[in-house]
C-alpha cells in the first residue's frame, strides 16, 4: 500500500497520479475563509470543528497569505471564530477547550503579522469587532481564570499562560497594544499566582509567605538553570582541544576561547526579580532564605538562618515571612539562596557587554543590585556575619591571573561577594568600547553599601586593597584614553565619583574599616600611587581653566582632590627624609606604615559635606528609556519563541483520552 505524508495539512500519497487530500479541519478552515457562514450548510460545523486536531501551521499561513482587503471581506467569519473559541472555553470537553486555546493563539499572532504596520485597534476589530470587543474580552479573562484556578491539568495551565503571553506581546511597544488594555481591566491576578508562572504585574502589595517564596523559587530555578548551563559548557571548554592547545601557548587565544562560552540570557526572567525587589519590600526576605545547593526543584525553600538586626529608624519587612531554619549538618553541604545564585548569574552576564541581550542583561543586574544596596533590611542580612556564604563568582579569563580554585573560596558576609562582583566589574571592561553607564552604576553600588557601613558603624573584613587598586587602574585608564573617551562621555563625572569614594575613606574609614591598620594601609596606597592622583589633578586643572565645556566638571574633580593631595603633600617629604637619615635607597611596606603612623598628628584634612549622602535609585524619566527598549526586546523575544505546538497534541490527547 503506497506510503501517506503529511505536509500543510495536505495527505499525500506516493503515487503521482493522485491529487493530494485535505485534512477534513483544513477543509474546514478553507470554509472559514470564505465570504460564506460556514454553519448555514451544517449547523453542527462549530461543534466539529473543535473536535478537530488544530492545523496552526496551516491557519496561521492562510491568514499571513490574505492581503489586507481580502481579509476584511472574511472579517464576520473571523470574528465568528474568535467568539466561538471562547465559547468553548466553558465546554466540559477538555479535548475543545485545548483546540479553541491553541486556535486563539494561532489567530492572534496571524492577524498580527497583516496589521505590523497599522494600530491596535485594527487588530481588534479584525478579530472580534468594535462592537464585541468588550464583551469578547471580559468572558475571555474569565474563562481564562477558571481554568487557571480550576484543579486540573497543568499542561492545560500552561497553554492558557502561552495565551495571555500572545496578547500581551502582540505588539512591539506595549503602549500600542490595546488588547492590553482589557487584559488589565478583566484581572486575573489570582488565577496567576496559582499558576507557575514567572510574570507578575501586581507586586507591591503582596505579603503572603508561600506566594513570596514561590516567586523565588521561580526566579531561582530559571537563574539556576542558566549559572548550569554555562558552567556545563565552561567544563566542556576547558576539558577539549583548544583548553589543551592554549596550555601550550601560554594562553595567548584566552579571551577568544570565553567568547564561545555563550548561553541565552533570559531578561525576562530577570526583569521579573527586578520588579519583585523594586516594588515589593518583603521580597527582600526571599532573597536571603537558605537552602542547600543541590537540586533547587526538590529542595524546599527554607527561611533564613538568623533574623539580622534592624538599624534604628528602619521598619523591617513584613515578620509572618521572617523565621529560623535548621542548616544541613553535611559540612560538605553548601548552602545557597537566590541571592547567591543571582550573584553568580550576574557574574557570568556582566563578563561580555559586547552582546546587545547581555549589555541590557548586565544593566538590569546592576539596577537590582542599586535597589538591594538602598534597603536596610537588605543590608543588615547582606553585613550580618552570622549568614557566612562561600560564594564562588565566575571570572573572567586573563592572561596576568590563575582561575581561583572552588575550594580557596572563605566563608563571608554576602556583601563580599557583592563587592567581589564590582571589583571584577572594574578591571576586566577597560576597553575601547567603554561601558560608562555600567560603571557608574558600579561605583554608585559601591558608595551605597560604604554608606550603610559609616552608619551603622560595620566593621567588615575584606580586603579592601582589592577595591582601592581597581579605582586606582581605573583613574589610570581614563587619564591615558582622555581623547578618545571624551568624544563620547563625560569621564569627569566617572573621576569624581572614583575620588569621592577615597574621600570617603579618609574621611570616615576609621568608623568602618575593620582595624587601625587596614586605615594606614590605605595612606600606604595613596602615597604609593601619587603620581596617578598627580596626573589626575594636572589634567583636571588643565581643562578647569581652559574655557570650554569641560570647565564645570573638571573643576568639581580638582576641588575633591584637595584632602589627596593634602595627605602626598605632606608624607612623602618625610618619607624621603626618613630614608635619608637612615641611608635607605627604597623603603620596605612597613617602613612607610612607620613614618605614616609616626606623622597622623601633623596632618591636617578638610571636612568635604555629602560624601555618605546620595540620589536614591528612581525608575521614573531616568530608566524610562531603557525599561521600555527592555520590554520591546522581550516582547519580541517572548513571540518569536511562543511555540504553541511545544505541548505535543499526543499529550494532551492522552491527557484528555476520555470525552464524556
Amino acid at each position: 500500500m503506497a506510503q501517506a505524508e503529511k505536509k500543510g495539512g495536505l495527505l499525500r500519497k506516493s503515487s503521482a497520479s493522485k491529487k493530494p487530500l485535505k485534512e477534513k479541519v483544513v477543509l474546514m478552515y478553507d470554509e472559514i475563509f470564505t465570504t460564506e457562514d460556514p454553519s448555514k450548510c451544517n449547523p453542527r460545523f462549530w461543534e466539529e470543528l473543535f473536535l478537530m486536531k488544530v492545523n496552526l501551521e496551516y491557519l496561521e499561513g492562510k491568514l499571513e497569505s490574505l492581503d489586507g482587503e481580502e481579509l476584511m471581506k472574511i472579517k464576520d467569519n473571523i470574528n465568528c471564530l474568535f467568539q466561538r473559541c471562547i465559547r468553548a472555553l466553558g465546554e466540559e470537553h477538555p479535548i475543545r477547550v485545548v483546540n479553541a486555546l491553541q486556535t486563539l493563539c494561532a489567530l492572534i499572532r496571524g492577524v498580527h503579522q497583516k496589521n505590523k504596520s497599522t494600530s491596535g485597534f485594527d487588530i481588534i476589530n479584525m478579530l472580534m469587532g468594535f462592537d464585541k470587543a468588550e464583551m469578547c474580552m471580559k468572558n475571555l479573562m474569565e474563562s481564562l481564570d477558571s481554568l487557571l484556578c480550576a484543579e486540573g491539568s497543568e499542561s492545560l495551565k500552561s497553554l492558557c499562560l502561552k495565551l495571555l503571553l500572545c496578547l500581551v506581546t502582540v505588539t512591539d511597544n506595549i503602549s500600542q497594544n490595546t488588547i492590553l488594555e482589557y487584559v488589565m481591566i478583566n484581572s486575573i491576578f489570582e488565577a496567576i499566582l496559582q499558576s507557575v508562572n514567572p510574570y507578575i504585574v501586581k507586586l507591591s502589595i503582596i505579603d503572603d509567605e508561600a506566594t513570596l517564596n514561590g516567586m523565588g523559587l521561580v526566579v531561582a530555578q530559571a537563574l539556576s538553570e542558566y549559572n548550569r548551563q554555562y558552567r556545563d559548557k565552561e567544563e566542556e571548554h576547558q576539558s577539549g582541544f583548544f583548553s589543551a592547545l592554549t596550555n601550550m601557548v601560554g594562553s595567548m587565544f584566552i579571551a577568544d576561547a570565553d567568547e564561545k562560552i555563550s548561553v541565552q540570557t533570559n531578561e525576562a526572567i530577570l526583569l521579573a526579580l527586578y520588579e519583585a525587589v523594586h516594588l515589593n519590600r518583603n521580597f527582600i526576605t526571599v532573597l536571603a532564605q537558605s537552602h542547600p545547593e543541590i537540586g533547587l526543584v526538590t529542595m524546599p525553600v527554607s527561611p533564613v538562618p538568623t533574623t539580622p538586626v534592624t538599624p534604628l529608624g528602619t521598619t523591617p519587612p513584613s515578620s509572618d515571612v521572617i523565621s529560623t531554619v535548621e542548616l544541613p549538618l553535611d559540612a560538605d553541604v553548601q548552602t545557597s539562596n537566590l541571592l547567591i545564585t543571582f550573584l553568580k548569574y550576574s557574574s557570568i552576564v556582566m563578563q561580555d557587554t559586547k552582546d546587545e541581550h547581555r549589555l541590557h542583561s548586565g544593566k538590569l543586574c546592576l539596577i537590582i543590585l542599586t535597589c538591594i544596596a538602598e534597603d536596610q533590611y537588605a543590608n543588615a542580612f547582606l553585613h550580618d556575619d552570622n549568614m557566612n556564604f562561600r560564594v564562588n563568582l565566575h571570572r573572567m579569563p586573563m592572561r596576568h591571573r590563575k582561575k581561583a580554585a572552588d575550594k580557596n573560596l572563605p566563608c563571608r558576609p554576602l556583601v563580599c561577594a557583592v563587592l567581589d562582583l564590582m571589583v571584577e566589574f572594574i578591571i576586566t571592561h577597560m576597553m575601547k568600547e567603554f561601558p560608562m553607564d555600567l560603571y557608574v552604576r558600579c561605583i554608585q553600588i559601591v558608595h551605597k553599601l560604604l554608606c550603610y557601613q559609616k552608619k551603622c558603624r560595620v566593621r567588615l573584613h575584606y580586603t579592601w586593597r582589592e577595591l582601592w587598586s581597581a579605582l586606582i587602574n581605573l583613574l589610570k585608564f581614563l587619564m591615558s584614553n582622555e581623547t578618545v573617551l571624551l568624544a563620547k562621555h563625560n569621564i569627569f563625572t566617572l573621576a569624581l565619583m572614583v575620588v569621592n569614594l577615597f574621600n570617603m575613606f579618609i574621611t570616615y574609614g576609621d568608623t568602618f574599616l575593620p582595624t587601625p591598620s587596614s586605615y594606614d594601609e590605605l595612606y600606604y596606597e595613596i602615597i604609593r600611587m601619587h603620581q596617578s592622583f598627580d596626573n589626575l589633578y594636572s589634567m583636571v586643572l588643565r581643562l578647569s581653566t581652559n574655557a570650554g565645556q569641560w570647565k564645570e566638571p573638571a573643576s568639581k574633580v580638582t576641588h575633591a582632590l584637595v584632602n589627596i593631595r593634602a595627605i602626598i603633600n605632606h608624607f612623602n617629604p618625610k618619607i624621603e627624609s626618613y630614608a635619608a637619615v637612615n641611608h635607605i635607597s627604597q623603603l620596605s611596606e612597613e617602613q612607610v606604615l612607620e613614618v605614616v603612623r609616626s606623622n597622623y598628628d601633623t596632618l591636617t584634612l578638610k571636612l568635604q559635606d555629602g560624601l555618605d549622602q546620595y540620589e536614591r535609585y528612581s525608575e521614573q524619566h531616568k530608566e524610562a528609556a531603557f525599561f521600555k527598549e527592555l520590554v520591546r526586546s522581550i516582547s519580541i523575544n517572548v513571540r518569536r519563541n511562543l511555540a504553541f505546538n511545544t505541548l505535543s497534541q499526543e499529550a494532551l490527547l492522552k491527557e484528555f483520552s476520555t470525552i464524556s
